[in-house]
């Protein structure tokens, strides 16, 4: 039996990543004591990780399939498939000053440094990040052109720019302005914390979502891309589930076309004949918008109607053509 690595991420990903499992049918136990709890899969070995290594894992292919965020995947550089956005996790990475700051933008911030012949010190645990967001500055490419800024960590030190220094940051980033930083490269979900450390955002680098990723190399092995399917599969299934409606109705003989043809987005609906005479059963699945637009339709021509919130929506047809790419 092939058996797929599968990385699950600790922190603030943890909790709703396995409340996700749980959701696509899967139950891990012993999460808490150990960093390889068990799966209702023997055909999955899961392993817990920090997000900031499941992406480096996967491509290096120590792990064959895992969930980390887009930002992780991006500062490191990563080269592994993006199954599948899971819409959650969802974060920014944000540029941030002190509120007693008159910049009102980086470029603005970089200018003055450059005026006064300071240096710019920069905190932020999204070093690749920081650094392509800095050389791409215009103000930056137009007085230092292709210098990389200093970037400085406990394990090594490069760049050529020392008065832009990047420097890493272990956790607390918030905290560090005005006395060990100048500006901050941080992550956040609603800002809350930066605000109460009397920062204020400038600008947006990146949002970002947990995703499903995968090795290159295992999806080439046709029965661990088969593996790897299964679980995207259930995995997209709770996804599509969250804007999706199921609906129940019945309707008379003489209204059925005129119900299909008022609800377009229909597609084969099950219609199935019921014991009353002249009376059928309708019910599909359709997106929750579109349930709102047509509800004043419903009520008009059907009767007796249910509404589910699906726990999956799989679409098979749409999987099964990626997976034979």
């Amino acid at each position: 039996m092939t058996t797929i690595k599968l990385a699950l991420p600790k922190g603030s990903l943890e909790k709703a990543t396995y409340q996700f499992f749980e959701n696509a049918g899967y139950t891990i136990k012993g999460q808490t004591r150990t960093y390889r709890p068990i799966i209702n899969d023997d055909s999955i070995s899961v392993k817990i990780l920090r997000p900031q290594e499941i992406p480096k894992n996967i491509q290096e292919g120590t792990q064959d399939v895992g969930i980390s965020g887009e930002d992780w995947i991006k500062e490191n550089k990563a080269d592994v498939v993006k199954l599948l956005d899971l819409d959650y996790g969802k974060v920014r990475i944000v540029v941030a000053l002190p509120d007693s700051s008159k910049s009102k933008n980086f470029s603005s911030l970089l200018s003055n440094h450059i005026k006064n012949k300071k240096q710019l010190r920069i905190s932020t645990e999204y070093l690749n990040l920081a650094k392509q967001y800095v050389m791409n500055n215009e103000i930056y490419k137009k007085k230092y052109g292709n210098k990389t800024p200093s970037i400085i960590t406990p394990w090594f030190k490069t760049g050529t720019n020392k008065d832009v220094k990047i420097m890493f940051s272990f956790g607390a980033t918030e905290a560090k302005p005005p006395e060990e930083a100048d500006v901050i490269f941080d992550v956040i979900e609603t800002g809350s914390t930066l605000a109460q450390n009397n920062l204020k955002v400038i600008d947006t680098i990146m949002e970002s979502s947990a995703h499903l990723i995968a090795n290159k190399k295992a999806l080439k092995e046709p029965k661990k891309r088969q593996k790897i399917y299964d679980v995207l599969s259930l995995c997209k299934g709770v996804v599509e589930a969250k804007s999706k409606v199921h609906i129940f109705m019945n309707v008379k003989k003489d209204n059925l076309n005129r119900l299909l043809g008022i609800i377009p987005s229909l597609e084969s609906p099950t219609i199935s004949e019921l014991s009353r005479d002249e009376w059928y059963s309708v019910n599909t699945v359709i997106p929750k918008e579109e349930f709102l637009q047509i509800l004043p339709s419903l009520r008009k021509y059907a009767q007796g109607l249910i509404v589910h919130r699906p726990g999956q929506v799989l679409p098979l047809d749409k999987i099964h053509e990626d997976e034979g790419k």
